[in-house]
């Protein structure tokens, strides 16, 4: 559709799911996360931001399995709601898209300094650009190949990590110190951040979640990843471990990047943080990979629906969004930025300027949903022979949307203590930004918010159900599309067919 081709398998899409959910944030962020709330507060944010994304899916599944269009919740947002409330969530998304690019660039970077500090940041930005520009100018199957294999990559690093964390806290370590839980006891299980008392502990917690919410995605089923995740780093170190705190307060970079990194060179273990090391520049490196292809198709899909220059629209003939991945790229050499400072600053702007637009985003889910549920009402239309009927609904939507309008508001509250113009532009930039662009599209097309009854449910599902019956390859499940891979002619004729 638009131009577009589809050519990716169910091991492909369950990977690539999995490449651009899980990246920095679970391995080198969620540091900072620890440092500023302490281990409890770390487990209590990431478990709550958790079931907020589960209730938060419930809407997405619903709506996006019965009307897969281009652009997805963008497209329903603009059919659904308003036009300018579908001009403002594909902006959106596309800005946070493509901002999320060089902050995993920014963080190879970072790792790479685990080996040495004199490795060029230009060098490592033109190998990244050049590597992302070649992938998604392959045909999209190719990128899907490649996805899969890094993915596999990072779904291999989390099983170690985690594994690591078992054995060496019940006493399999090199000083055989079955440690347990005594970083709790150690630093202590809430930290105090910013104030000190019952303030600074929550200002810590606040700390602790804006770290969630940047983590977690709409993929609930990676919860127990986040969760598990922020479990064991407040158990493998405290909260005010000297690295830890050197690396976020004094911006060193390097291994201190990370809290597994930093619990093995604390216990004397070799090889292992090299190999663990390597394996999270690639899993970085991925992410990257697939933010720079979901920022591609968004701004396609902008174009597509008349919302951004129609030049973006156009497509190669293997269904490559040409003039959409140059435009993508070029925000990738924002990670240049950190030549005039360190690298640790750099993601910290990038982490304040793209978490308010994920608010935005899941925001935006949430009252497309409620249109959705009350057109259905309104027109009698029978939810329950949708491909997927979200449960608990309407009330998972408006739980979602009265936690994100809650986080909206006091996301950035720092830089009103003292206040910080810096601060508060980092912040508060696509809290501000958004509306405007919602009012001036609005002013602009004349357009209104739809009632109920005006909503047009039925849409394009007839020429989705075409288009889905016109495809003469159908869906196998994700392992035995994995074990496919082994049987080789077979594995051949895909690789070929994808590259068609």
């Amino acid at each position: 559709m638009g131009g577009l081709h589809r050519r990716l398998g169910t091991r492909h899409i369950q990977l690539v799911a999995i490449g651009g959910s899980i990246g920095t944030a679970l391995f080198v962020s969620i540091g900072t996360g620890l440092y500023k709330g302490g281990p409890a507060s770390l487990i209590i944010a990431f478990t709550t931001e958790s079931l907020i994304i589960a209730m938060l899916n419930n809407c997405l599944a619903e709506m996006s399995t019965y009307m897969a269009v281009p652009g997805g919740f963008i497209g329903l947002a603009g059919k659904w709601c308003d036009d300018a409330f579908g001009f403002m969530a594909g902006w959106n998304f596309f800005i946070y898209m493509a901002l999320t690019t060089p902050f995993e660039i920014t963080a190879v970077s970072v790792l790479l300094q685990y080996w040495r500090d004199d490795i060029p940041h230009t060098a490592v930005i033109l190998v990244c650009i050049a590597l992302y520009s070649a992938i998604n100018l392959l045909a999209v199957g190719i990128y899907g190949e490649a996805e899969f294999w890094l993915s596999e990559g990072k779904v291999m690093l989390i099983f170690i990590l985690f594994t690591f964390t078992f054995i060496t806290m019940v006493g399999e370590n090199p000083t055989r110190d079955a440690f347990g839980f005594r970083s709790w006891n150690t630093g202590g299980a809430f930290a105090e951040y910013s104030s000190t008392g019952s303030l600074g502990r929550f200002e810590g917690f606040l700390g602790a979640l804006w770290i969630a919410v940047y983590t977690c995605t709409v993929y609930w089923r990676f919860g127990v990843f986040f969760i598990v995740g922020a479990t064991f780093v407040g158990i493998l170190i405290p909260h005010n471990d000297p690295t830890l705190v050197a690396a976020i307060a004094n911006g060193e970079t390097g291994s201190a990047a990370s809290p597994y990194i930093i619990a093995m060179k604390n216990m004397g273990i070799k090889v292992l943080p090299d190999f663990a090391t390597a394996l999270m520049i690639t899993s970085v490196f991925s992410a990257g990979n697939t933010y720079t292809y979901a920022a591609t198709r968004a701004l396609h899909s902008l174009a597509v629906e008349v919302r951004a220059p129609r030049l973006f629209s156009k497509t190669t003939k293997s269904g490559i969004p040409i003039y959409s991945l140059a435009v993508v790229l070029a925000f990738a050499c924002l990670a240049f930025l950190q030549l005039s400072g360190d690298a640790m600053q750099v993601l910290d702007w990038l982490v304040s300027l793209t978490t308010a637009n994920i608010i935005i985003d899941y925001t935006i889910i949430a009252i497309t949903y409620i249109n959705f549920y009350h057109a259905c009402q309104a027109q009698n239309f029978d939810r329950s022979k949708l491909p997927y009927y979200g449960r608990f609904q309407p009330y998972c939507s408006y739980v979602v949307l009265a936690w994100m309008v809650t986080m909206a508001t006091c996301f950035g509250y720092e830089s009103f203590t003292p206040w910080s113009t810096s601060n508060f532009f980092l912040n508060c930039t696509m809290v501000l930004l958004a509306p405007i662009i919602f009012v001036s599209w609005k002013v602009y097309k004349k357009t209104r918010w739809l009632r109920p009854k005006e909503v047009d449910l039925i849409w394009e599902a007839e020429r989705i159900a075409a288009y889905e019956a016109y495809e003469t390859e159908q869906p196998i499940g994700f392992w035995r599309d994995c074990a496919n891979m082994f049987n080789f002619k077979q594995y051949r004729r895909d690789l070929a067919s994808h590259a068609a």
